[in-house]
């Protein structure tokens, strides 16, 4: 699969079935994550890889209802970081734009290798951060819950996420994100 591929399949599915997460899984994701580009190399992303099944009960404590599906992943990745890891310059933080694109790598080479890493934004930070032994300071910017595609709609997705396990949520076209030579403020599509 090529990187163009991985793109096109990736999706966010909730409907997981269980994968074996090994040290070498582990590895391959973070490795592929590193190999991110950062303002002047600073590498400012951390992960805590979160397979235990006694880790994981605890830190499904920190998912709200909305995303109770993610208990059953197989792995959570805490994706954090803080200002003062990589470049601030003229008022731009540049360490969540850094991290973010680690991340992305992540998600992209476990597509590759044919699982569902879904990214989500809905959770308590201070929750994940006691059970991880995350620092203040630090912020946790995303949990990617990680496990292969269920062939089956469960039925403990809602009524709206099971819908969008089936159809590819649309997206916009380019002219409804996209400007040419200068930015317009017009929103088409």
């Amino acid at each position: 699969m090529n990187v163009s591929d991985a793109i096109r399949e990736r999706r966010a599915y909730r409907s997981l079935d269980p994968v074996e997460i090994t040290d070498e899984l582990i590895n391959d994701l973070a490795w592929h994550a590193g190999m991110s580009a950062s303002c002047f190399n600073n590498q400012p992303w951390r992960f805590v890889f979160v397979r235990d099944p006694a880790v994981l009960e605890q830190l499904h404590q920190a998912l709200p209802r909305g995303n109770a599906w993610a208990r059953h992943a197989s792995m959570i990745i805490a994706v954090f970081s803080r200002p003062e890891d990589d470049c601030i310059i003229r008022g731009r933080q540049y360490n969540l734009f850094d991290t973010g694109m680690a991340a992305a790598f992540l998600i992209l080479r476990a597509t590759e290798l044919g699982l569902v890493a879904h990214p989500i934004g809905g959770y308590k930070e201070d929750v994940a951060k006691q059970v991880l032994g995350i620092p203040e300071g630090m912020q946790v910017i995303t949990l990617i819950n990680v496990g292969r595609h269920a062939e089956k709609v469960y039925d403990y997705l809602s009524d709206d996420q099971k819908e969008s396990e089936l159809v590819r949520p649309e997206r916009l076209p380019f002219e409804g994100f996209a400007y040419i030579d200068r930015y317009t403020g017009e929103v088409k599509g």
